[in-house]
């Protein structure tokens, strides 16, 4: 019983230390400053890049915001790669048709092959010195592009993202995730760089920008790092805010959160050379989102495994008291009832979600399409 508590406590220490370790070198080095030096007075043409697919019902209200943005529109131009089925491309060419500004440019795709495939056009024909890509499904700050364009006015930065910083709906369970890796993603950029990027806000110099996998489903993330392995840092920065939403209840948020996660291990174990390298980025950037990634979730499930098996074997019904209380964590959680814990939960339905990743990429899945949740899209109504 006591060499079982010994490996029990180990497991524990073993999975949580390297986020305490993380966390200590944030409060450390205290990094309240935005990791690039900015420059407002910079203002570059910019082509915006939004895929769609089957929007029709949200789209007009995206392109308003799009056309709303506090920069000039004579510098703008909104390139729209569309694979849509529905009235989706009917409804972009009318909200352009007696607009002067911004430019449009409308891709017509005659059959869906994933987004990545989608976007490598997109950028392609991109004509502008700065390329944000946004969703359809979030909405962005009206200040983005003027906080993206001063980022990238640093010569060393190459790409910049931002921050969730409302969850629509009211997921206060997405909140507190986005919320602790708003800190991780902030310490990232002053050691060196971000890995994550995020779909509903991310920019890049166009020169900097280079093909990504057709299959990625991790695209932002993919064309992120390729850029640091060309030599340009990539930046995180928590004063450009966009809002995206999310469920809280366990079962709905698999789809969303399973996804994003086989894009980032898949994408972690295809990169898996540049660890060590490239700086702080290879040498602790990378180890530890290899950590929370790919090695903590198993530890995560071994460790509530074995506390079962090992209270079944040594205190017989009593055992299972383990699983009920991980139940219970989780139908409070879901709910958003376990107060100060609340945040302690996201980062375990995040753990969840890796897991039940990795395990969908060892059995073949995952490639570069995704099923829409329209529960989520009445949000944007």
């Amino acid at each position: 019983m006591r060499r079982f508590t010994k490996t029990v406590i180990g497991l524990f220490g073993l999975t949580g230390l390297p986020y305490l370790a993380f966390l200590g070198l944030y409060f450390f080095l205290r990094p309240n400053r935005s990791p690039a030096e900015k420059d407002y007075d910079e203002e570059p043409a910019v082509t915006i890049v939004l895929p769609t697919y089957n929007e029709e019902r949200i789209v007009e209200a995206k392109l308003e915001e799009l056309v709303s943005l506090d920069y000039p529109m004579e510098k703008v131009e909104i390139v729209v790669v569309d694979s849509s089925d529905d009235q989706t491309p009917e409804l972009v060419e009318e909200f352009f048709a007696d607009r002067e500004d911004p430019e449009l440019t409308l891709i017509r795709e005659e059959e869906r092959r994933g987004l990545a495939v989608a976007l490598n056009k997109a950028y392609t024909v991109a004509s502008h010195e700065m390329v944000v890509k946004t969703d359809c499904d979030s909405r962005i700050a009206g200040n983005a592009l003027q906080e993206a364009a001063a980022n990238l006015a640093d010569p060393e930065i190459g790409a910049v993202t931002g921050r969730n910083a409302e969850a629509l709906g009211g997921s206060k369970v997405e909140e507190g995730y986005r919320d602790v890796q708003a800190y991780i993603q902030t310490l990232e950029s002053h050691l060196d760089s971000t890995l994550i990027f995020h779909g509903p806000f991310s920019a890049f110099e166009k020169d900097a920008i280079v093909p990504i996998d057709e299959d990625s489903i991790a695209d932002d993330t993919e064309l992120a790092l390729k850029i640091r392995k060309g030599g340009d840092r990539v930046v995180f920065d928590p004063e450009i805010e966009y809002k995206e939403a999310a469920h809280s209840a366990f079962r709905k948020r698999r789809q969303q959160k399973d996804r994003r996660a086989m894009g980032l291990i898949r994408l972690l174990w295809r990169q898996r050379e540049i660890l060590g390298g490239y700086g702080a980025y290879g040498g602790v950037v990378l180890p530890f989102n290899w950590w929370f990634m790919i090695v903590s979730p198993w530890l995560v499930m071994v460790l509530i495994g074995m506390a079962t098996l090992g209270g079944l074997a040594f205190g017989g019904p009593l055992g299972l008291v383990v699983p009920g209380a991980v139940g219970g964590f989780v139908v409070l959680g879901s709910r958003e009832n376990l107060g100060p814990l609340q945040t302690a939960y996201s980062l375990f339905d995040t753990q969840v979600s890796l897991f039940r990743a990795s395990l969908k990429l060892l059995s073949g899945e995952g490639d570069g399409t995704w099923e829409i949740d329209e529960e989520l899209r009445e949000v944007y109504r």
